[in-house]
C-alpha cells in the first residue's frame, strides 16, 4: 500500500452525484483552496457503508465550519448511487447525503490512492485528509468489514489546523483545547510537566 502522505493528492475528473444531481466533470483540483475529507467506500446497497455514509452527513456542519468539503467515492455506477439515494435511511438507503458521491466506474481513483481490493473490485475503506493547497496530511485505510470513526477525522482536521495556526504539534489524543507542544526538547519536557 502507497503511502501519500505528504504528496500531492492524485487529481480525477469523474462523474458524482449531489441530492439528485448528476456532477459531470467533478473534479478534486476544483476544491482547492479548501480542506478535503476524501473517503472511499466498497460498495452501495452493502450494509457497513450507509452507516459511514451517515455519520459523515450526520457531522456535515462540523466539517463545513472547518472549511472542510466531504466528498465519498466508491466503484458504483452514478446510476447506482442516484438509486440508493432515493432509499430512506430506515430501510438501508442514503437519501439524505447531501456531499458528492464519486462514481468511480473505472476503478481509476482507487487505484490512484492504492485502495482498489485487487482480484474483488471494490475499494477498501480509504480516507485522506487533504489540505488546502491539494497534499494529503493524513491517510487511514480500514478493510472492508471495519467502519470509521467520524469523531477521528474531525480530530485529524483540528490537529491539522491548530499546527497550521500555531505552530505546535499534536501529541496522542490530542483535542481541540486542549495543551499542545513546541516541537523541540524542551516542549516535549514542558508538556511532561518536567
Amino acid at each position: 500500500m502507497s503511502v501519500l502522505v505528504g504528496k500531492p493528492a492524485p487529481d480525477f475528473r469523474a462523474t458524482a452525484v449531489q441530492g439528485d444531481r448528476v456532477l459531470d466533470g467533478f473534479s478534486l483540483s476544483a476544491l482547492k483552496g479548501k480542506y478535503v475529507v476524501l473517503f472511499f467506500y466498497p460498495l452501495d446497497f452493502t450494509f457497513v457503508c450507509p452507516t459511514e455514509l451517515h455519520a459523515f452527513a450526520d457531522s456535515l456542519a462540523e466539517f463545513r465550519k472547518r472549511n472542510v468539503d466531504v466528498v465519498a467515492v466508491s466503484v458504483d455506477s452514478h446510476f447506482s448511487h442516484l438509486a440508493w439515494l432515493r432509499i430512506p435511511r430506515n430501510q438501508g438507503g442514503i437519501e439524505g447525503i447531501g456531499y458528492p458521491i464519486v462514481s468511480d466506474i473505472t476503478k481509476t481513483i482507487s487505484r490512484d490512492y492504492d485502495v482498489l481490493v485487487e482480484g474483488r473490485g471494490v475499494a477498501y475503506r480509504g480516507l485522506f485528509l487533504i489540505d488546502k493547497d491539494g497534499v494529503v496530511r493524513h491517510q487511514l485505510v480500514n478493510d472492508l468489514p471495519l467502519g470509521r470513526n467520524v469523531d477521528e477525522a474531525l480530530r485529524m482536521v483540528d490537529a491539522l489546523q491548530f499546527f497550521e495556526a500555531n505552530g505546535e504539534v499534536c501529541p496522542a489524543n490530542w483535542k481541540k483545547g486542549e495543551k499542545a507542544m513546541k516541537p523541540d526538547q524542551k516542549g516535549v519536557e514542558a508538556y511532561f510537566g518536567k
